[in-house]
Parts: C-alpha cells; structure tokens; sequence
C-alpha cells in the first residue's frame, strides 16, 4: 500500500495540481491545500484503481481530476472504517472521518471530466500529526 499522487489546488472545486512532496499540518490539512482548515474533512483519499476505472469507462482523468489530495495502491477504501487511523510516509498520521460525501451542486470537475467519482469513492480525513509525504511513500493502517 502506498501514495501514488499527491495533488493541491488553491481553489475548491477544481482540479487539483500534482506535486512529488507536501506538507500535511496537525489539525489542518495540506499546507497550501484549499480543503485545508478546521474542519473534519482536511485530506481527501481516493483509489489509484477507481482512476483506472473512470478511465477505462472513456474518461479522459489522471490524478488530480477529480479534486482528491492523495491516490493510493493496494487499499480498498470503502473496506476502511471511520475512526481507522492511517500513518503516511514517517511521521504523518490521519483519521478517517467520512466515506463519499452529499453533492449539492455537479462541480466543475464533473463538467470537465464528465463525472465525479468522489461522491461515491472519496475517503476523507483530518490530520492528528502532521509532516511531509512524498509518492512513494507507504500506507499503513492503525486500527
């Protein structure tokens, strides 16, 4: 289990822009990340392999498109129960806090790619120990 892309976006609703290395900060998300903040949605995870799929349906997405901050390998998501904690890379840990989230609106995202999967496939998360994470880095659940 490992990351496979790390992606931010100054702007909510976007697309978000790929980057080799971040710095997640203690009970607010990624430094220069919008989703950022006090709340319980700071980090969004989605599945390298739900990318792979909405491409393989005919959408033209890589990571990032679909506005998620971390793609993994190797984790089935909707497996992992609210309350698990994550450990990134070395120092960074993470809790899970919610499975897909309510669109009110259809965002940008859905008009550019033609869906959203993060409704149904998103994992989102807020951060009990920050640090810096890099692709590559492994995943580790901590139940």
């Amino acid at each position: 289990m490992k990351i496979v892309s790390i992606a931010i976006s100054k702007k909510k609703g976007t697309r978000k822009a790929r980057v080799e290395e971040a710095w997640l900060i203690q009970d607010h998300g990624f430094k220069g990340d919008a989703h950022g903040g006090p709340w319980h949605r700071q980090v969004s995870f989605l599945a390298a392999e739900s990318i792979d799929k909405a491409r393989q349906d005919g959408l033209d997405v890589t990571f990032g498109d679909f506005a998620e901050n971390i793609a993994t390998s190797g984790i089935d998501w909707h497996k992992v129960p609210v309350g698990t904690r994550v450990k990134l890379g070395k120092s960074a840990l993470v809790e899970i806090t919610q499975i897909g989230k309510e669109c009110h609106n259809r965002c940008a995202i859905y008009y550019l790619a033609g869906d959203c999967i993060m409704p149904r496939e998103g994992i989102f998360a807020r951060v009990l120990a920050g640090g810096k994470i890099r692709c590559g880095d492994t995943v580790a659940m901590i139940r």
